[in-house]
């Protein structure tokens, strides 16, 4: 990239010393000509503009560093004096789901882990809850857990844990039999 980019900035300076007059057209259209016509020089002239025109190619439709930033927003970098520690959301919110799996009242779990530049987790679970389970009993566990199982396993804070009940399964009629 540095390469090309230096390439683009001596062309567009030649260009303009030819537009003011300050450099001979003719001097330069003799000094291309020769190049062209010598077999080497012309092969490695074909082989730079090959390697300019991938360069080019990469910049334009590749940004590198959009991988980079998409793994950054969606985890977390812990460092420490040996080394890093990047903490996936995906990974988070496995640990929440198993954390939920755990409590005999809780059913049908999806979670989304939140975290933001201060790298603050906020925890929301959706679930489905059986019918003989005290709501605010399970969530208030529920939230002690989870904020208790983050932080031993990645010593992370968990700012909020946020529980949405989206239904109360009835028990099976066999079970109240």
């Amino acid at each position: 990239l540095v390469l090309f980019s230096t390439l683009i900035l001596i062309s567009s300076v030649l260009l303009c010393l030819m537009i003011f007059g300050w450099l001979d057209i003719n001097l330069v259209t003799d000094i291309v000509k020769q190049a062209l016509s010598d077999q080497v020089t012309s092969n490695v002239l074909l082989g730079l503009s090959v390697v300019f025109i991938l360069l080019a190619i990469k910049c334009i439709f590749f940004d590198s560093s959009s991988k980079e930033k998409n793994d950054a927003k969606n985890s977390i970098l812990l460092e420490n004096s040996d080394g890093k520690l990047l903490i996936t959301r995906d990974t988070l919110e496995n640990l929440v789901d198993g954390v939920v799996k755990g409590f005999s009242g809780a059913e049908d779990v999806t979670s989304k882990v939140e975290v933001d530049q201060e790298s603050n987790v906020r925890v929301f679970v959706n679930l489905e809850v059986k019918e003989n389970v005290v709501i605010k009993e399970l969530s208030a566990n529920l939230q002690t857990k989870i904020k208790q199982v983050i932080k031993k396993t990645s010593d992370l804070e968990v700012k909020e844990v946020n529980i949405k009940i989206k239904d109360v399964k009835p028990m099976d009629n066999i079970a109240q039999e």
